[in-house]
């Protein structure tokens, strides 16, 4: 098989694939089923993966992220499964892709770039779309010059930037650049224009009613208990990533007690932050609501990483709100499932650092804690 020279497209659909990792000391994922989640967004993508391999490192090794060795090993075992394409569980610089892509002869995508593709497959709504494509343009911009294998062949070998490098390929690859730049601002223009309508939209609704927003990991059941309490609605999948939109419905309490109950995308382990930037439009209703319900499936082995996973991220969703705005919501663990969770996150109450302090409050099967504001 050719060495792929051009990476115009992302798509994986119906390519054997082989799952890499190289784990390092602070590395997040789960021992037991090590390889189930990429397994799981691979498959999401189109993917059917044929074989895994993993390395323990203390740190990545520079050019290849891989060792020398077991990089050879993975071009062995994809040759032998005939896969097409190799996916790593990490990110990695358009310089590693290209060298592990060279001793592979394989395509080589990194975890940003396969969720990003799910997100793609995924978005219906304008918002939504736009948010995926700004994703993509920022994911794209830095690995431009990857793409365009050819200049070190128009270069001729000479010194970056020295005479005579400045071939038509060079000056394509300034061009993109500016493409690409002009593109993102078109469309962060659109999408601050959205958000703007959006967050006047959540605000209104919340002067007139108390809102609930469901947070949670991907596939962790959300849509499915957002249908059980309204009039549902939200569609609902045992697979990661099933909507990325947010639906508002209804939640009657009983006694005259309603509330407005909010459906969000689901969040996962090392979501590119570029990408959580780009939904926080879609993450409106949850950086505005009143109470925040965090939905935990405890049948899974890796609950606690996964809850985990949420705290960081509604951290990283609520940086910008807390310098504009001094309320944050209350925060409760609302489980579901029949087996705890090892450790901490069965534990009835914490806390978490807050400049508004809240003294929280248990109930059986819950926590209760005040975001960062």
């Amino acid at each position: 098989m050719p060495p792929p020279t051009e990476r115009t497209t992302i798509d994986v659909k119906a390519e054997r694939a082989v799952l890499a990792a190289v784990r390092l000391p602070e590395s997040r994922y789960d021992p037991a089923d090590p390889f189930g989640e990429l397994a799981a967004l691979t498959a999401q993508a189109g993917a059917v993966v044929v074989g895994e391999l993993e390395q323990r490192l203390e740190r990545p090794v520079a050019g290849t992220y891989i060792g020398s060795g077991k990089l050879r090993d993975l071009a062995e075992l994809a040759e032998r499964l005939d896969a097409s394409v190799i996916i790593f569980d990490h990110d990695l610089s358009p310089k590693q892709i290209a060298n592990i892509e060279k001793v592979t002869n394989r395509k080589v995508l990194d975890r940003s770039e396969l969720i990003l593709d799910i997100f793609a497959t995924r978005a219906t709504t304008h918002a939504a779309k736009i948010q995926v494509e700004i994703a993509q343009l920022e994911y794209t911009f830095p690995r431009l010059r990857a793409m365009w294998g050819h200049l070190e062949r128009i270069a001729g070998g000479a010194a970056a930037g020295g005479v005579g490098t400045r071939g038509p390929g060079e000056q394509q690859l300034e061009i993109d650049r500016r493409l690409v730049q002009k593109r993102k601002s078109i469309l962060q223009a659109e999408l601050a224009t959205i958000q703007a309508r959006k967050r006047r939209e959540v605000r209104a609704r919340k002067n007139d009613h108390f809102t609930v927003g469901l947070v949670g990991y991907t596939n962790a059941g959300k849509s499915t208990l957002f249908n059980a309490l309204t009039s549902g609605g939200a569609y609902a999948d045992d697979r990661l990533f099933a909507t990325l939109m947010t639906r508002t419905r209804e939640w009657d309490l009983g006694g005259g007690l309603r509330v407005m109950l909010s459906d969000t995308v689901g969040f996962v382990r090392d979501l590119p932050h570029h990408l959580i930037a780009s939904f926080r439009a879609t993450l409106e209703e949850a950086t505005h609501a009143d109470l925040l319900l965090i939905v935990l499936d405890l049948a899974d082995p890796a609950a606690e990483m996964h809850l985990e996973t949420v705290l960081k991220t509604l951290d990283d969703v609520f940086e910008d709100v807390a310098r504009a705005e001094s309320a944050s919501p209350t925060v409760v663990l609302a489980a579901v499932g029949e087996t705890p969770p090892p450790s901490p996150a069965a534990s009835c109450c914490s806390t978490r650092p807050t400049a508004s302090p809240t003294t929280p409050s248990c109930s059986s099967g819950s926590r209760t804690t005040p975001t960062r504001s």
